[in-house]
């Protein structure tokens, strides 16, 4: 009999959150929502649903979720270094049975409103039995530009967007049928390889290769740099024609940067001066001159400033870093 089961992706290392975010210890380990990490909520929300969890993660944090799966009915696939997100999901897919029905979640994503998301998922397992490959969109309330969307008509996906500026935002909330793309899918594990191995041959044929070879969960390095490093939206769900969209009304965020944090710190009651500036990680008395709307994050070796405008470039300034071999990374 098929199970349903929830793979949950941790192999990111939450670049645009640094200083806060390190490769020992990134954002989804992290303890800051009202003292829960983003990890441990994302497994606890999927258990009532889900029959199993098999967590892909980098080698370099795992132990850090081992604490937080089930114990009985968990699973670890131990990456010795990232190859992204269609390779990840081929892995729990190729340590599953065929009829097995995947919901992917990524780790790092903040999800209120547990009726509503919990009916989602239940109409996602129904769409993946008839062999879709399932997308979750969340329905908008801002121009957000940190975000792909997907434009949609009832449960058709018309297309899929790259984050786009701030005009074309506008004009995407205006149309009213263009929906966030969240990363969260379901599936038949036989039907995601299917695409995956239609689509690309090459990253089925590695990532297969590279899990036949894996002892006790923790694969190769030296095979898994064959994979080349392809997301699941590149790899299969801009490709295929199985796909269906389901329009989520739950609230979501995939706290994947400050101004993400910021809002829901704000909203949580952390203090905010009257030009909107925060501090996060110190009781120290801070004073803003001649600023607004700017986050200080203040860590034991490292501070950063930075605007909420700016909260995406934060990437830019760990790439660099990670370019030096950093060690505050």
């Amino acid at each position: 009999m098929s199970k349903v089961i929830n793979v949950v992706l941790s192999g990111g290392v939450g670049s645009r959150l640094w200083p806060l975010s390190r490769k020992a210890r990134p954002k989804q380990y992290i303890p800051l929502f009202e003292g829960k990490s983003l990890f441990e909520l994302t497994v606890a929300r999927n258990q009532n649903i889900v029959d199993k969890t098999i967590m892909v993660g980098s080698v370099k944090n795992v132990d850090l979720a081992k604490t937080f799966l089930p114990e009985a009915n968990s699973e670890t696939i131990v990456e010795a270094t990232p190859r992204n997100t269609a390779a990840a999901i081929a892995f729990a897919a190729l340590a599953c049975d065929p009829d097995d029905i995947l919901i992917v979640t990524p780790s790092d994503h903040l999800i209120e409103g547990e009726a509503e998301y919990q009916n989602t998922l239940k109409q996602a397992v129904e769409l993946a039995k008839d062999d879709y490959l399932v997308t979750f969109g969340i329905k908008p309330n801002k121009p957000e530009t940190g975000y792909g969307y997907i434009e949609y008509d009832g449960n058709d996906v018309l297309s899929f967007r790259e984050k786009p500026n701030l005009e074309t935002a506008k004009e995407f909330l205006k149309k009213g049928n263009f929906l966030w793309n969240s990363g969260i899918f379901c599936f038949k594990a036989s039907v995601y390889l299917e695409e995956l191995f239609r689509f690309e041959p090459k990253v089925y044929r590695a990532s297969k290769e590279v899990s036949e070879d894996a002892i006790n969960g923790i694969l190769s390095e030296e095979l898994s740099l064959k994979i080349p490093s392809k997301s699941i939206d590149y790899a299969v769900m801009e490709r295929s024609e199985r796909i269906k969209v389901l329009p989520s009304n739950f609230v979501w965020s995939d706290m994947g940067s400050y101004d993400s944090l910021y809002d829901y710190l704000k909203l949580k009651g952390h203090k905010v001066d009257v030009a909107g500036n925060m501090v996060i990680g110190t009781d120290k008395s801070v004073s803003f001159l001649g600023v607004k709307d700017t986050v200080l994050v203040h860590t034991d070796d490292a501070i950063l400033v930075v605007q909420k405008d700016s909260a995406q470039d934060v990437k830019h300034l760990y790439e660099e870093l990670d370019g030096i071999n950093s060690e505050l990374l």
